[in-house]
This record gives structure tokens, sequence and C-alpha cells, in this order.
């Protein structure tokens, strides 16, 4: 018997690292500790260089760990927006976020509509090479099931934020970091969701494997799996 296993993948949970110790540790777990946070600090100095440093760190610490995902088209660019973000450019990781969850959304229309060639919405997105509507983007997903409703609800979360941001509003001068910290957590949250693996929500999954994703049988054909993960999963 043969599976697709979920692989390779892109993650980062370095942030964890940057949490304080508990006091219920023993010693010899908080000793570790430190040493593991101190290398990291000599490790995130080197990533993102020594100026306003102590800002960066918090900034690291704040934008958390970096999802469970699978590799695919969204991975460098996500890495450049939260890079950005740590180096204090606000603005571009606000706006970056915000366009990366249209690329999203174009990626996913135009690669998977030829499998909803039978639906009613394919006649309304069949002929355009891209899309700046949200709304058709959003509601033709959730009718073809690629977004569940978790889903849907976080994309228009990515949409006020991105009209907010990129249409003139006075208030992103003040609000812009703690958009761009929300735009981010947004997006990592529907990466772990649509691209991701190591989560109960992932009904494609085959459960009780250790250390590992397989994808079940039944889900090959799936039309999301099927052109997503599959392509970049061994057999």
């Amino acid at each position: 018997m043969k599976r697709y296993l979920v692989f390779p993948q892109d993650f980062d949970t370095r942030a964890h690292l940057l949490e304080d110790e508990k006091e219920s540790w023993d010693e010899r777990p908080k000793q570790l500790h430190r040493e593991n946070k101190q290398a990291l600090l000599k490790e995130l100095e080197w990533e993102f260089g020594s100026r306003d440093f102590d800002a960066k760190v918090v900034n690291f610490k704040e934008i958390g760990a970096s999802p469970f995902s699978m590799v695919s088209f969204h991975n460098r660019f996500f890495a450049e927006i939260r890079h950005a973000f740590v180096v204090g450019s606000y603005y571009p990781a606000l706006t970056g976020a915000c366009a990366l969850g249209e690329r999203m959304l174009n990626h996913m229309l135009i690669t998977l509509r030829e499998e909803f060639r039978h639906t009613t919405e394919y006649k309304h997105v069949y002929r355009k090479k891209s899309f700046d509507d949200w709304k058709l983007a959003i509601n033709t997903l959730s009718a073809w099931g690629i977004l569940n409703e978790v889903l849907e609800a976080k994309f228009k979360e990515l949409k006020r934020l991105r009209n907010k941001s990129i249409h003139f509003n006075q208030e992103t001068y003040t609000s812009v970091r703690s958009d761009g910290l929300e735009a981010i957590k947004i997006l990592s949250e529907i990466i772990s969701l649509r691209f991701g693996f190591f989560r109960k929500e992932h009904s494609w999954s085959i459960k009780g494997t250790k250390g590992a994703q397989f994808v079940k049988k039944s889900f090959e054909d799936d039309p999301f799996i099927k052109n997503f993960y599959l392509p970049k999963c061994p057999l």
C-alpha cells in the first residue's frame, strides 16, 4: 500500500524559544532553555542585524512561529513579509501580507477553475487572467468547497485590512504596526488551515501516524489536494 507523504515542509518555531522559562521546570530544563535562547539571540542578530536589535527581538517574538505548511507558492513571499516586520518595515509587511492574500485567492481560483466547469460560478471566472474582486474570489472558492467558513472569515478580515491600508486612511500612520501584526497572524492562520498539516481540521490526513502526514486515498481526487499537495508529495 502506498500513500502520498506531505513533504517537503516549511515552518519556523524559533519564536517559542524566546518565551520565559516556567517556574515549575527543574533546573536542568531551565539551563537548557537559557542556553538555547542565547544561541537563538546570536542567530537572530546575525540574520536581522544589530541595529535596534532589542526591538527586532520583540517583533520576532510577537509574530510567533511560522505555520507548519507544505512547500508551495506562498512560502518565500510570506518569509519576506515576516522579515520586513521584524526589521521594523511595518507598512511593507502590512501591504505585503494583504497582497499575498490576494495572490493566494488568484492562484487557487485560476488553478482550480477547470475542475469546476460544471458549476454556475465557472461562467463568472473562466475568462479572466487575474482577479482584484475579493468578494467574487472568496464567494466562488467557498461555493466550490475550497474555503470553509473559518477561511472565508479570515480572508474577509484580511480584505478589511487591505482596504484600510491601500486606500488612503489617516489612521494607518498610527496603526501600521498593529495592523501589520494582525495581517501576518491572519495570513499565518490561512496558510496553516489551507496549506498546512498536523492539525485536527485536516480531514484529508491519515490519523495516528507519528512524525509524518499522509494523504488518505479517498482524497487523492480532491481538486485542491490533487493540484496543490500531490505534485509536491512523494508516493
